[in-house]
């Protein structure tokens, strides 16, 4: 087994976690009353970063690994610990918000508005260029930026309005 497939088959696992742990949290805040915001853009999300995952295993299984983008890539992963860790149950994949919720304030959303994304920016990126894939890391973070625009567009629409209910 090559050190770039136990890479691969970690960062699958992790996604599938992620996603496990999205449904809880997603069908949890629904019952507390949350709502979903845009959600037509979700299956684009999805098909974008499973078609960056399949083709790093098509590509990526049996290169070497890049010790200096490999280190960069598990700060990433302690950087999304962090994120996830600061939003706990309020963390989903999808745009879910709580209304009246105050935003969160603190870990490292003190610093970014939006760190989740750039966590996520970092990994469509780093992760390719780990495995020695440059032009596929170029390829998908101009996909991922076309996607991240109209998600953070779409979630800070989602936010402003949460905002207003909450004075309301």
């Amino acid at each position: 087994m090559t050190p770039a497939i136990l890479l691969l088959a970690f960062v699958t696992l992790e996604r599938l976690a992620e996603l496990w742990l999205a449904r809880r949290n997603t069908a949890a805040l629904i019952a507390q009353g949350a709502l979903e915001f845009a959600p037509g853009h979700y299956p684009l999300i999805v098909a974008l970063h499973a078609a960056w995952l399949a083709g790093l295993w098509w590509l990526g299984w049996e290169r070497p690994l890049h010790a200096g983008w490999l280190a960069l890539f598990v700060g990433l992963q302690f950087a999304r610990l962090w994120v996830l860790a600061t939003l706990g149950r309020r963390w989903t994949t999808r745009i879910i918000v709580l209304p009246g919720a105050p935003l969160v304030r603190h870990g490292p959303y003190r610093f970014l508005s939006h760190p989740n994304y750039v966590v996520v920016i970092g990994e469509i990126a780093v992760l390719p260029l780990a495995l020695g894939l440059p032009f596929y890391a170029l390829a998908f973070s101009i996909l991922n930026a076309a996607v991240l625009a109209i998600r953070i567009r779409a979630e800070q629409a989602a936010l402003e309005q949460n905002a207003h209910v909450g004075r309301a």
